[in-house]
């Protein structure tokens, strides 16, 4: 057996990233991407809850069929052009679809439509694509996962998992009636409910061999099954043709080193994991004699990455922890889920562009898709694509040189991202993505998420200092970076400390230098969490020399929305700092914040209001605030995501009109300038557009510079955006 080292996954990963455009070698980039809530019914509610789970293509690579188990339905979208992608359609079901495939001109969808846990049911249907209606549906007997056809479209095999009840026993197995695996022959690619058989699985596996829970099927060329018992932590391999168990084999366990195992708001990955069962979920051949799993795991385990085998059950390759560490080091390692399963890599597509054979590897917590090349031996990873939140399904068209993932979280019930489906395409070039990422500290990486405020470093042009935001309450940590290099690459970071202890009760929004070595930072207050709105000063090795608390006539009007960033105005023992305000507060006028000062010689407070633009939905607020030249340059945005953002800009106000007035009194209001719309930049890469774009900063060759927030990659894909905006003396 044979591990994949983190060393050889991040130099590979920085190697597609930094690949010249004259390379011969072709890369992934996202092209577009589809909100699945565009293919509601006109009369349908636009909130309606839905999602894209699993998805596959019709053979001429122009249409994605996906399943949407809340909406009872399949959704199609016709990608004649990937790039614009458009709506086709849903077709409804009394049931949940859990799964699609494609034969021909057929589309074969399983649909649960159990009573209860222990009254399990479900068919196949036979959808006609190209009139998008039901042919005909057979009984399964059971509640049906996974679907998979062979080579020559003849087959189908469909995994009955009869799932366990998680609130039952703490959800432990057995949970009764067993599940089972049926096949079925195709004509014309419609199912023959007539030659439908089951085939038994108790007794194979070690684990409540009496109740087989089958998750996930594959075909290889010689019509073997493999079908994974993910709960079961089993695999088995069945002859398609005649429905028999030729082998199985338990998918066993490893061992991990370098993990982040205490959901506890920091990075920290030290801890080591023994015996860890790996509880495969997909499972895909790669080719008649080798099959690689996902090992997302469920009650007892997950490995945190994938594993290849051979048919006899003979561990060739164990990534270990160093997928989740590549994953880590480009901002998309969710901290929540440290104490559980990490990354969770659930999904897997395998195919061969041209001449290369690419597997591709889904994890769903981190909201990453990696891409590998199989080389027989040791796979080599080639990129780390972003994906919506929580990819489950993909399906490669390698005939179009695309790809495309089907996301399953809707987050429209807390205003957040909907459940979309992404479309890459394959191509001579450089890859888009990470825009930032870190490098190793003693063997792993830095890690890095919810980056919230940039700051310049004096006389270093490309050469800037960020800040996370309380998402990693008990690690607040300066970062540098060095965005010279494509693409940027945090080299350190600086861990802000009180006592010699990591410093608490800190809401990072804002930094900037002090002129010397030091630094004064925002911390955003939040009474319910028990955060202060101040001003931090820290020294250059981040300890905190000083705390300024808000004066009583802010102190009584603020609210949870407070300073997002923190600029510096004069020299010598003329400066002053100025504050952006979030949002108003309870003695503003609506559509007016403050930019709060203070001036360190004579520890006086003061402010000016800023008008805010008008938007119909959501709200409008600043997120950053940084000087250069004459003016100081503010961030505007409203806290609306996808389709519905339309503020995300970069305004500047003179310092000539920095004019504090006293707290109490007729704040004066200042004028301001429209810099750049970030909304066309947002989309650059092909995704939906953020909410939180955070920090900006010009650096010392007047280059601006912008971060977005990605919240740790709590409720979000995770992805961090970090690019450049030209000159701003030109602006």
């Amino acid at each position: 057996m044979k591990t994949f080292s983190l060393t050889a996954a991040l130099a590979a990963v920085l190697a597609a990233s930094t690949a010249s455009g004259v390379s011969a070698e072709p890369v992934f980039n996202r092209i577009a991407s589809f909100a699945v809530a565009d293919n509601l019914p006109a009369d349908a509610d636009k909130k309606s809850v839905t999602s894209a789970e699993i998805i596959t293509a019709s053979e001429d690579g122009n249409t994605l069929v996906y399943s949407d188990s809340p909406l009872k339905a399949i959704g199609f979208i016709d990608i004649t052009d990937a790039k614009a992608p458009k709506a086709a359609g849903i077709l409804s079901f009394e049931g949940e679809p859990t799964s699609v495939a494609i034969a021909g001109q057929k589309a074969l969808v399983a649909v649960n439509t159990r009573e209860s846990f222990v009254k399990p049911s479900g068919f196949l249907a036979t959808v006609d694509l190209a009139t998008k209606k039901l042919d005909a549906q057979c009984d399964l007997g059971g509640q049906p996962d996974s679907v998979a056809i062979n080579k020559d479209k003849t087959l189908a095999a469909i995994a009955i998992e009869n799932e366990r009840d998680e609130d039952v026993n703490d959800g432990q197995i057995p949970q009764m009636p067993a599940g089972d695996l049926v096949i079925v022959s195709l004509k014309d690619g419609a199912a023959d409910c007539a030659s439908i058989k089951h085939v038994t699985l108790t007794g194979l596996a070690d684990i409540a061999g009496d109740d087989p829970e089958p998750e996930f099927v594959a075909f290889n060329g010689l019509n073997e099954i493999a079908l994974t018992l993910q709960e079961n932590n089993h695999i088995v391999i069945i002859d398609g043709t005649t429905g028999t168990v030729k082998t199985h084999f338990s998918a066993g366990t490893t061992n991990l080193s370098a993990v982040d195992d205490k959901r506890d708001g920091k990075l920290s990955f030290t801890s080591d994991l023994k015996d860890v069962k790996r509880e495969p979920d997909a499972v895909k051949w790669l080719d008649d004699s080798r099959l690689v799993v996902a090992n997302e795991g469920d009650y007892e385990g997950g490995s945190r990455g994938f594993t290849i085998f051979d048919k006899t059950g003979k561990v060739l390759f164990e990534s270990g922890s160093s997928f989740e560490h590549a994953a880590a080091a480009i901002g998309h390692y969710p901290d929540k889920r440290s104490s559980a399963k990490g990354i969770e890599p659930e999904g897997l597509e395998a195919a061969t562009y041209g001449e290369d054979k690419l597997f591709f590897v889904l994890a769903e917590r981190a909201s990453v898709v990696g891409v590998y090349k199989d080389t027989g031996a040791d796979p080599e990873l080639k990129q780390i694509l972003p994906s919506g939140v929580s990819p489950e399904g993909a399906v490669a068209i390698p005939g179009r040189n695309l790809l495309a993932t089907a996301n399953e979280v809707d987050l429209v019930e807390d205003g957040g991202a909907r459940s979309h489906v992404m479309i890459y395409e394959r191509a001579e070039g450089t890859a888009a993505y990470p825009q930032i990422t870190s490098a190793e500290k003693d063997g792993v990486p830095l890690g890095f998420g919810a980056l919230s405020g940039l700051a310049a470093i004096k006389d270093q042009p490309g050469k800037l200092y960020a800040v996370s935001d309380s998402v990693y309450s008990s690690q607040p940590r300066i970062f540098t970076i060095d965005a010279t290099q494509k693409p940027a690459v945090i080299t350190d970071a600086l861990t802000i400390t009180r006592d010699g202890a990591p410093a608490q009760k800190l809401d990072i929004e804002g930094i900037v230098t002090d002129g010397k070595d030091g630094f004064w930072l925002a911390s955003e207050g939040d009474a319910a969490k028990l955060y202060a709105n101040a001003l931090i000063h820290v020294n250059a090795k981040g300890e905190v020399k000083k705390e300024i608390a808000l004066p009583e006539e802010l102190r009584a009007n603020e609210i949870r929305s407070g300073f997002e960033g923190i600029t510096i105005v004069g020299e010598g023992d003329d400066q002053t700092l100025w504050m952006a305000v979030q949002r108003e507060w309870k003695d503003d006028e609506k559509g007016f914040v403050k930019l709060v000062s203070y001036n360190l010689a004579s520890e006086e407070w003061g402010a000016v209001r800023y008008p805010l633009e008008k938007t119909e939905e959501g709200w409008v607020g600043l997120s950053e605030i940084t000087v250069h030249g004459d003016h100081a340059y503010i961030i505007e945005r409203d806290n609306l995501i996808g389709n519905a953002a339309k503020l995300k800009k970069i305004y500047r106000v003179a310092l000539a009109d920095l004019k504090p007035a006293k707290l109490g009194g007729e704040l004066p209001v200042v004028k301001k300038e429209e810099v750049r719309d970030l909304i066309p930049d947002l989309k650059a890469l092909g995704g939906y557009v953020v909410d939180k774009v955070e920090g900006f900063t010009v650096d010392a060759a007047g280059s601006g510079y912008v971060v977005t927030d990605n919240d740790g990659v709590d409720d979000s894909s995770g992805e961090t955006l970090f690019f450049q905006i030209g000159t701003m003396n030109a602006m």
